[in-house]
């Protein structure tokens, strides 16, 4: 056994090609009716790295569960895999395997328009350049069509880009429109719910263990005709539809979403949130890739890895490269968390920590460098010698992001301006001090890319130094700016 396991560790510390029959192990592994396990050192996997990892998602959210499963077993799990709780936006993930059947079977056409599907909305109803838009538009988030949705999150109503402003096809907004015209369309061509469709030709054919067509439901209103579909959903039955997708659709001797749909479904046609950073795309209602740099490093999936993902912190992510899923849910539904008031949801940076640990558990070596405070190289400087080594210093950071690089000019009298790309555009303002627990501390009075932001926040950091190099870390303990001096 434990020279089975060294053989696995020396498997995965090099990520193999991708198209060899390396990348889904030898033989392709189903559960049947019950999750089989292992344990990680019978994996190859460390037990005290995923011990870490464990504690990282209890601490960046209300984990109600997370499932690691490789070649088809469960490497390690913790927290209540059959609990029914809201995918929130991982049902578009869902819808798009119902699309891919209902394309395979005709009843679809994804260059079909909206004008020869009779797709329209309520006041002020759809312009005819925006009925030119067709379904495969819809399922790229390039639409060009930004009548107001049901189910939006604050933010996405607030980034909304105004009517007309974009033409069919041209611009990617991640646009809940879209997503819910989508699923308006499939319910007219096959007459059939969305929940009962997935349930009839995806949950059943693939064993999942508590799924129900009573576990989806509509959400309706007056800002749009297309209701939103939320559907809630274990985490174990979640594993088993990304390792669906793991196989290209298939399930022991069955091919249930058509492979070439599979495949054209987890190509990005689009860079998704670039101005947070690079690494993370869009398919057909499929995320590809994921971000790795926002000013400092986060992680380095493997090429092929793509996820679905929902608000609050749902994750199903598929990795060929290793045949790996990993699940990562909150119960939304939850009103408190066991210590008291809910957490935000996680954000990129942390869930990306989650996804560095694990995969460092599996023995990755290309995963990036680890970015947390515990690992930071160089030294913390008191309240006097840190004030003195910022004042007066241009910083440098971000060249690999959208407007970068940007300078952080940290004046003597407390005042500092950010000032973006080439051009040295100011960007942002604001003041900055150094706290009495020699931590760096600032206050944005104005940002550019931010108008509609709320009175001004402090926020404070910890400084590591390390010869011209200043690194920001968040009280998280993880690395949020990778500095130089100019």
């Amino acid at each position: 056994m434990a020279r089975a396991a060294a053989m696995l560790v020396g498997f995965m510390l090099s990520r193999p090609a991708l198209g060899t029959d390396e990348t889904r192990g030898t033989v392709a592994t189903y559960p049947g009716t019950a999750f089989e396990t292992t344990t990680p050192e019978a994996a190859g996997w460390s037990a005290a790295t995923l011990a870490e990892a464990k504690s990282w998602s209890l601490l960046i959210a209300p984990t109600a569960a997370v499932m690691i499963v490789q070649h088809g077993r469960i490497i390690a799990q913790w927290g209540d895999i059959t609990s029914r709780s809201n995918l929130h936006s991982v049902r578009k993930s869902l819808l798009s395997a119902l699309i891919g059947i209902a394309a395979d079977e005709h009843w679809i056409d994804l260059n079909a328009t909206l004008a020869s599907l009779g797709i329209d909305d309520n006041a002020p109803g759809l312009t005819e350049t925006e009925k030119s838009a067709t379904v495969g538009d819809l399922l790229k988030a390039r639409s060009g069509i930004y009548h107001a949705a049901l189910y939006e999150t604050p933010g996405m109503a607030r980034r909304r880009p105004p009517r007309g402003s974009h033409a069919p096809g041209t611009f990617w907004y991640y646009n809940n429109w879209d997503f819910n015209a989508l699923g308006s369309i499939y319910e007219k061509a096959t007459a059939q719910s969305i929940f009962s469709g997935f349930y009839r030709q995806i949950a059943r054919p693939i064993g999942m263990q508590d799924y129900q067509p009573s576990d989806g439901s509509y959400v309706r209103g007056a800002a749009s005709n297309h209701p939103a579909y939320p559907i809630r959903m274990s985490a174990r039955d979640l594993a088993r539809f990304a390792l669906l997708y793991l196989h290209e659709g298939k399930w022991g001797d069955r091919q249930i979403v058509p492979q070439p749909w599979v495949r054209a479904s987890v190509q990005s046609y689009s860079n998704a949130y670039p101005a947070l950073g690079p690494g993370m795309g869009y398919g057909y209602l499929w995320w590809i890739g994921f971000l790795s740099d926002t000013g400092a490093p986060i992680v380095k999936v493997p090429a092929g890895t793509y996820e679905a993902m929902g608000a609050e912190g749902q994750y199903a992510f598929v990795i060929p490269a290793y045949d790996l899923v990993i699940v990562h849910r909150v119960n939304s539904d939850a009103a408190l968390a066991p210590l008291g008031p809910r957490k935000p949801e996680p954000n990129f940076r942390q869930i990306g920590r989650l996804l560095w640990l694990i995969l460092s558990a599996a023995g990755d070596r290309d995963v990036g460098p680890d970015a947390s405070l515990a690992h930071a190289d160089g030294q913390r400087l008191d309240t006097a010698a840190l004030k003195a080594a910022l004042s007066g210093k241009d910083l440098r950071l971000g060249a690999a992001l959208v407007g970068g690089p940007f300078i952080w000019q940290l004046h003597d009298d407390g005042s500092f301006s950010v000032l973006a790309g080439a051009e040295h555009r100011e960007r942002s303002s604001g003041t900055w001090r150094v706290d009495d627990q020699a931590r760096y501390c600032r206050t944005l009075t104005n940002d550019d890319l931010d108008r509609t932001a709320a009175a001004p926040r402090e926020r404070c950091f910890d400084v590591v130094v390390n010869g011209d190099r200043f690194q920001f870390f968040d009280a998280d303990g993880l690395m949020q700016f990778d500095t130089k001096t100019e």
